[in-house]
């Protein structure tokens, strides 16, 4: 099977990965912090080991200002709905997943202002569009780093260093580009970053994480058992403690540690320019046959390892069908959680076929997937 739906989850998932899952399981996978023996402190360990990786690659200062959550759609609600309250307005771009657009629009049926901005033929907003949107009330700005339809990149940079000047909190949906993009909170000005950790992260499913700035202070969305003070009846102050009630998935963290050594070790650049000369190649190529319709940045602009396209005469998903049944390639069909970026580019009817490239695929790959469409044209 060639696996080209990498903006889902990565797989095959690296032998580093898999085997830091299972020795937690055979050998340490009890509850870490619930306790001093040393079952849990080598628990304890490899959660503080993905912590301190993750801040590394992010460059932040702290790592207990790093949350562990099931997945970055959890993170983000814990981040809007954390600091967001009635009578706040909130910016978000027209490129954003349903992980930020659902909370957003459930909120504005309880009183706050949202915003999506128009951006670019991809979603895109610039630093003066941004600008242009604030208002007096504005509390957060929501930036989808990278898009999972056009694999366009946004300027979380311009967008930081902008808001900064004028105390607005700025949030980053990193989902699709953790592990693929260089990210530095500090420089880039981010208040509260979401990442998923199953994606370019390597790691498994069941893991995501939160940087929550010095500068913020959310509500809490679950309170529970923390391992610490637990004869107070209020949710601990200290971080991570006060935003990690209950058991944490400890052997996907010990898979998340993995992960994030091998990408500290390769380096997103590379990571990058090895996603990014696929996709190039997977573009090139498709372009150039009759009734292929591709969707995103032209040829040799900066994009993550993502393509969607059409072809004439079918639905997205039934290509996404054929495409598996009759060749082995796994893509993806339909709206990829994404309408904003759909609705923007024209595709809301019929969805498009996305093909996403990992740091494990081939040029041999993508030569097949490119046959295959050919032969049902």
């Amino acid at each position: 099977m060639i696996y080209l739906d990498q903006a889902a989850t990565s797989f095959p998932k690296p032998p580093e990965v898999r085997e830091a899952v299972m020795r937690c399981l055979a050998e340490y996978a009890v509850n870490p912090g619930r306790g001093d023996h040393q079952l849990v402190r080598r628990a304890q360990e490899q959660v503080s080991l993905a912590r301190r990786r993750a801040a590394e690659l992010f460059h932040i200062r702290h790592p207990e200002r790093i949350l562990f959550f099931l997945n970055a759609t959890q993170a983000i609600n814990q981040a809007i709905k954390g600091l967001v309250r009635p009578g706040d307005h909130v910016i978000a771009s027209g490129m954003e997943h349903n992980a930020v657009r659902r909370p957003l629009l459930h909120l504005q049926r309880n009183g706050v202002e949202v915003t999506f901005l128009k951006g670019d033929r991809w979603g895109v907003p610039t630093a003066e569009e941004v600008d242009s949107a604030l208002r007096e009330n504005t509390r957060l700005v929501i930036l989808n780093h990278a898009s999972n339809v056009t694999g366009a990149i946004a300027d979380i940079g311009a967008v930081g260093q902008r808001l900064r000047q004028k105390g607005v909190a700025f949030m980053v949906d990193a989902a699709q580009s953790a592990g693929v993009l260089p990210i530095n909170v500090e420089e880039m000005g981010i208040h509260l970053l979401a990442f998923a950790g199953h994606k370019g992260l390597y790691g498994p499913q069941g893991v995501g994480g939160l940087y929550i700035s010095e500068e913020l202070d959310l509500v809490p969305l679950i309170h529970g058992g923390t391992g610490i003070h637990s004869s107070d009846a209020d949710q601990p102050v200290s971080l991570p403690e006060r935003y990690e009630s209950g058991t944490l998935n400890t052997p996907g963290l010990a898979g998340l540690a993995a992960g994030l050594e091998i990408v500290l070790a390769r380096g997103v650049d590379a990571i990058f320019r090895h996603e990014w000369e696929l996709i190039q190649h997977l573009q090139s190529e498709l372009e150039q046959i009759p009734g292929v319709t591709v969707y995103g940045p032209p040829l040799g602009q900066p994009k993550v390892g993502v393509l969607s396209f059409q072809v004439e005469g079918y639905h997205s998903e039934e290509v996404a069908i054929l495409l598996d049944e009759h060749f082995r390639i796994a893509v993806r069909g339909g709206l990829h959680c994404a309408p904003l970026v759909h609705e923007r580019l024209g595709t809301l009817g019929s969805g498009t076929v996305r093909a996403s490239v990992g740091l494990f695929n081939t040029h041999d790959e993508i030569g097949k997937l490119v046959a295959a469409v050919r032969e049902l044209i």
